[in-house]
């Protein structure tokens, strides 16, 4: 499986931006995208990656964490091998280099351990 995300840029505190990820190939025969959990990760500058959302086969259940709950919405549109973040009133402790993941059994998956494949990431600016 290969991701391929993008959308990141500079924006300023309040902007609203959308992350793209761009899935192909796949994990195993008879496996597709669709059965995927898809998760986004953040990294920002000295600290470590962290979990910020994930979406479960189906698009029934998502999970944001709390620090952008409210704000950030994660999505999938599986006719398209697609997954996408749309992130509105941004702040300035949003800034990082933004990853996508894939998790090939479709389960829970909020740890990094949980996922098997990733995008190169997206870097996100946002000054005040």
């Amino acid at each position: 499986v290969q991701l391929q995300a993008s959308g990141g840029g500079l924006v300023q505190a309040g902007d609203s931006l959308r992350l793209s990820c761009a899935a192909s190939g796949r994990a195993a025969p008879g496996r597709a995208f669709s059965s995927y959990t898809m998760g986004w990760f953040r990294q920002a500058p000295g600290k470590e990656r962290d979990f910020v959302a994930e979406i479960r086969p189906g698009s029934d259940i998502t999970y944001h964490t709390d620090s952008v709950r409210g704000r950030f919405t994660i999505s999938r549109d599986d006719a398209k091998n697609m997954l996408y973040l749309q992130m509105n009133n941004l702040k300035p402790e949003d800034t990082a280099t933004y990853y996508c993941a894939a998790n090939p059994h479709g389960t829970y998956a909020r740890l990094e351990i949980h996922y098997e494949y990733w995008g190169q990431g997206t870097l996100v600016t946002v000054s005040s």
